[in-house]
């Protein structure tokens, strides 16, 4: 399987559709980056492939090479800035045209995600993302039964391996490559509405079911960062996926905000810009005991350490670094610290 040189695999699941999946998707694959991970994502919203618009890769084509393909650079690795790489594979690549539809039943998108999971090269990846289609479909299924078939095989093939190299092998612990691991578990995203949180419950049942482990739960768009003025109202209503987490015993990694700038970065590339005093509200409470809530203030001036540097960021500046300057980059990097005390921990 070409998950080999993975060491951590995190789904990112939510029962409704319209949460923001590929959004979450793609700030927690920059901001583990920007913790000096090096991030794969790989795209098996099959109809509706926009991993690599959020990236701004559409135009590229990924590599056939021998065994598989080569998936796309969003930005190499930096020691100076002591960030990770961050790779992309997706079906939008492979088709000719963007706007064509993919009309697919079952066994063949079955087969699809089957095949991305064994034919794309991942180079040494520590976290492989997975950003997944609504619901508990024939994508999830799929997914399911491949990682933890191919973790029951692996951890067969480990014992083998330990057994014939004795002491040696039982010196070592099995190393932290160890497939039986490698599927970290998922994060769960959901918006504050009843009606959405009431589909997403159905999803950690499905987890439960599978024996994916639930990461923790984000609440997007709860509330929205008014581009005229410091506000940020909850529009949405707020608190639905913190009572959801609390409800089924599980981590709530905070609320996230509508923000009109990131929008603007993904669509446009422009560099995010605020009025003075913005500030992005965030409830990540550890105990998820109703209290915790603190208020980020916007980027400072200084983001990345670029000093004077920074002033003249543009849109032909990386991804990664104009998102540092977006009002959720604060809130995305905390929840990827948590991830990765949380997986690395173990």
């Amino acid at each position: 399987m070409s998950l080999d040189r993975v060491k951590h695999i995190v789904l990112v699941l939510s029962g409704k559709g319209g949460v923001g999946k590929s959004s979450v998707t793609t700030q927690l694959a920059l901001a583990l980056s920007l913790a000096n991970r090096s991030v794969g994502v790989l795209d098996v919203d099959l109809t509706g492939p926009n991993m690599p618009r959020f990236f701004g890769v559409e135009s590229a084509k990924v590599t056939q090479a021998p065994g598989g393909w080569i998936p796309v650079s969003v930005h190499d690795a930096s020691a100076a800035d002591q960030m990770g790489s961050l790779r992309c594979m997706s079906l939008a690549f492979l088709l000719r045209d963007r706007g064509d539809a993919v009309v697919w039943r079952g066994p063949k998108k079955t087969a699809m995600v089957r095949q991305f999971l064994t034919d794309v090269l991942w180079a040494d990846v520590d976290y492989l993302l997975i950003d997944t289609p609504p619901g508990t479909s024939d994508e999830h299924i799929s997914l399911a039964e491949s990682l933890l078939q191919h973790a029951i095989q692996q951890r067969g093939a480990e014992a083998g391996a330990g057994a014939g190299a004795g002491a040696a092998a039982a010196a070592g612990g099995g190393g932290e490559g160890s497939h039986a691991e490698r599927l970290a578990g998922a994060v769960v995203v959901t918006t504050p509405q009843a009606v959405a949180t009431a589909d997403v419950r159905k999803e950690l049942n499905f987890c439960a079911k599978t024996g994916i482990k639930v990461l923790g739960v984000i609440e997007n768009m709860s509330g929205f960062v008014c581009p005229n003025c410091s506000e940020c109202t909850n529009v949405f209503s707020s608190g639905g996926g913190e009572l959801m987490a609390r409800d089924f015993d599980l981590p709530f990694l905070g609320s996230v905000p509508l923000d009109p700038q990131f929008v603007r970065l993904v669509e446009a590339g422009d560099v995010p810009t605020y009025p003075a005093g913005t500030a992005a509200r965030m409830n990540n409470n550890t105990n998820n005991d109703g209290v915790g809530g603190r208020t980020l203030p916007s980027p400072p001036d200084d983001v990345g350490g670029g000093g004077s540097d920074d002033a003249t960021l543009s849109e032909h500046d990386p991804l990664v670094k104009r998102y540092q300057r977006c009002s959720l980059s604060p809130l995305f990097r905390d929840m990827a610290a948590r991830l990765i005390e949380s997986i690395e921990s173990r």
